[in-house]
């Protein structure tokens, strides 16, 4: 009877997965959506289940996925169908949040870095090559019409071409950014979906409580030494400082947030204003410098321990 119900589970949660996957494919307009979904069916079964019913079930829709959706099913049902596994494992074990987005994270990234190179090997297509090209092309046609009204292309078209060839060295950030990310919002939609379903789940902690290891603020000041060191040398130490330094420089500005959020808690401040400091910090680079500088502080100094005596 148990079994039964398990494959009923899984026929059903597969069956979801599939209609996800194929309005994501064929309508453009869901994509960007649903694509944050299609790891739910995965954590929600493998969450009940386990691992190996969950991987099961992951290999099914593998070959459903190819069979309804040719091969462009196949990347999206591989990439969410591990990560979704591996999360809800980890849930199933009642590890912390950040343990489980530690695990999925990795996954997704590994998962990317699989699929590229399935890419190039396979279909020798180097998918960054392509939105290179892409981008130039876009470059194009912005300089022939801005000659077509009289006027002389800017030095900016220029800094836009070097930013183009540069991205070409920062793949592995954007893959390391693409899986963190992937991973952080799937899992917020699955603390949502459980606390529906009354399943446990182990809950974030509030932003304000987040905090990063120590040992992160001298990674930072060794890479942020040699990124100025390197300059613009085209040597494998200089690609590794270009990948890690805008990645300990986006942490550094988490911490500092968790700070603001911090004060504004202690403070009674509406969550309001923490939150548009936020979303304009990731726009504006002054407000983006100060939150690194109170991240440095914090981890350094352990600034909110230091507030929290303060307002005792």
């Amino acid at each position: 009877m148990q079994d039964t119900k398990r494959l009923t589970e899984g026929a059903i949660l597969s069956g979801i997965f599939i209609v996800l996957l194929l309005l994501s494919l064929y309508v453009p307009l869901f994509i960007s959506i649903l694509l944050w979904f299609l790891p739910l069916p995965f954590i929600i079964y493998t969450a009940r289940h386990g691992w190996k019913p969950g991987t099961v079930m992951f290999v099914a829709v593998l070959v459903l996925s190819v069979l309804v959706g040719g091969i462009l099913g196949l990347p999206n049902a591989f990439l969410s169908g591990a990560g979704g596994v591996v999360a809800g494992e980890l849930i199933r074990r009642k590890k912390e949040a950040f343990i489980v987005l530690a695990g999925s994270a990795v996954t997704y990234i590994v998962g990317i870095v699989l699929l590229y190179a399935a890419s190039v090997l396979i279909l020798s297509t180097d998918p960054m090559i392509v939105m290179q090209d892409a981008m130039r092309q876009s470059l194009e046609q912005a300089e022939r019409m801005i000659v077509s009204i009289g006027q002389e292309p800017s030095e900016d078209l220029a800094m836009f071409e070097e930013m183009i060839h540069q991205m070409g060295h920062l793949a592995p950030l954007f893959i390391v950014f693409s899986g963190a990310i992937y991973a952080l919002v799937a899992q917020g939609i699955a603390h949502v979906i459980f606390r529906r379903l009354k399943m446990d789940i182990v809950p974030f902690p509030p932003f304000r409580e987040w905090n990063l290891p120590r040992s992160l603020l001298w990674y930072y000041l060794i890479v942020t030494i040699l990124f100025f060191i390197v300059g613009n040398e085209q040597t494998t130490l200089a690609i590794i400082v270009w990948n890690l330094f805008p990645l300990l420089e986006t942490l550094m500005a988490i911490q500092g947030f968790t700070v603001v959020f911090y004060y504004c808690y202690v403070k009674s401040i509406s969550k309001a204003l923490p939150i548009i400091l936020v979303i304009v910090g990731f726009l504006l680079p002054i407000i983006h410098l100060l939150a690194r500088l109170l991240g440095i502080i914090d981890l350094g100094f352990h600034l909110k321990k230091r507030l929290e005596s303060d307002l005792k």
